[in-house]
């Protein structure tokens, strides 16, 4: 066995969002605080979120309102979001010269729209209280004597022994960050119940092709109904980014779970809705106009002036229509109703959910009944803190997985300082 390394009041595992709040607030309350992370860096997956802009929480304020994004473990977060909440975490970033604004959907990011600047106050806030940190270090496990955990062992068969030590390893989503489940397999090894991961916020695939050819395009307003056996199973509204692969954007992440439910007992078909505000007699009326305005025009020509000329094309080649070469004047009543139809209910089959490479979040977890809540302990080990990802929470996209962190940091934090 390596040197043993001095004894620190807390070692935490994990430099992503939840670790660097928790080591930075234990510090600030007197705690002499060690920070463990395997990268070369820290917060490689916080330098990822909002597409680089960091969406650093959702803007409800009513705790009771913001836990319902929470579903089943809503009753469990109470009692660390009455300690910190929303309102905390504007406080906490702009009384360190932080402005944050506020976006569409209660969204909330820096005003400079940088998450350096984000990272820039963490490792500040840690830097002020003197929390030694050590990057490249990876940990192999954790060593426990009956009901307390006791210390780390690291690679290089370093030793580090604490008085409290913090897990923070994050989930298994965006493996490019470093996510391997390093955690989730500290925890099974302790003996807690630890719930498989899966992909959660992602997008999800299909085969159609025409999809494919539409990589890149982002619909702002449309309205998507995910069917099952001719039953409308899920209804969302908003903005859709076609890919290569199928389709995302928050819309879709925000429905994946739901979608991946119904997957398992059969097919599930997307019916996606250009325009959700107009019902189909005063979309074919709009369209009667548009016929007759150009009547000499190949359709191909014609439909670009209604919506993204990429989207037109595609839609005036699938099987049921084959109206791009059409002329205007030439359009049948049926031929007309079938567009229609169509603009109003493109479909596509769902094949799944892409993998933990583009998942924004993972489900999966320790079970939450074997952790306390009111300073985030195991129950099975007073001294070992359990932050973050770790928890088997789902959540939708919008800046909840992230104030989960500032959460959970902040408490824990809070806890080992005041036991100093």
């Amino acid at each position: 066995m390596g040197k043993r390394n001095e004894k620190y009041d807390v070692i935490v595992i994990g430099g992503g969002p939840s670790g660097m709040m928790c080591a930075g607030r234990a510090a600030e309350l007197g705690a002499n605080v060690l920070l463990l992370e395997k990268n070369q860096t820290l917060g490689n997956k916080l330098m990822l979120t909002g597409g680089g802009r960091c969406n650093i929480t959702n803007a409800d304020f009513d705790t009771n309102s913001f836990l319902n994004n929470f579903g089943d473990a809503k009753k469990y977060l109470h009692s660390p979001f009455s300690q910190f909440s929303v309102e905390d975490t504007f406080d906490f970033f702009q009384n360190r010269n932080l402005p944050l604004v506020t976006e569409a959907r209660n969204r909330v990011f820096p005003k400079s729209q940088k998450v350096q600047d984000v990272f820039d106050v963490l490792t500040t806030y840690m830097k002020e209280g003197n929390v030694t940190i050590l990057t490249n270090t990876r940990v192999r496990s954790i060593e426990r004597e009956e009901q307390h955990v006791t210390a780390v062992i690291a690679s290089g068969r370093r030793e580090f022994t604490a008085d409290h030590i913090v897990i923070a390893t994050g989930g298994l989503a965006a493996p490019e960050t470093g996510a391997t489940g390093d955690g989730m397999t500290f925890l099974e090894d302790l003996g807690h119940t630890v719930e498989a991961s899966n992909p959660n916020l992602v997008p999800l695939t299909t085969d159609a092709q025409w999809v494919h050819n539409l990589s890149g395009i982002t619909w702002s307003f449309m309205k998507i109904r995910f069917v099952q056996n001719d039953k409308t199973q899920i209804r969302k509204t908003g903005k859709i980014l076609f890919t290569h692969f199928g389709v995302s954007g928050p819309l879709i992440i925000n429905s994946a779970s739901e979608v991946k439910e119904l997957l398992k007992t059969g097919p599930v078909e997307a019916v996606i809705d250009l325009f959700p505000d107009t019902d189909e007699p005063t979309l074919d009326k709009k369209i009667v106009k548009l016929l007759d305005k150009h009547l000499d025009k190949k359709m191909k020509n014609v439909l670009p002036e209604m919506i993204f000329k990429n989207v037109a094309l595609e839609i005036l080649e699938l099987p049921n229509l084959q109206l791009s070469e059409q002329n205007a004047k030439f359009i049948t009543r049926e031929e007309r109703k079938n567009l229609v139809h169509t603009l109003k209910n493109l479909t596509f089959e769902i094949t799944g959910t892409c993998g933990m490479d583009k998942a924004i979040v993972a489900d999966g977890g320790i079970d939450l009944s074997e952790v306390d809540f009111k300073n985030m302990t195991s129950r099975k080990y007073s001294n070992l803190y359990l932050l973050g990802d770790i928890l088997n929470i789902n959540r939708p996209s919008g800046g909840f997985s992230l104030q989960l962190c500032w959460t959970t940091g902040f408490v824990a934090g809070t806890d080992i300082g005041n036991k100093k």
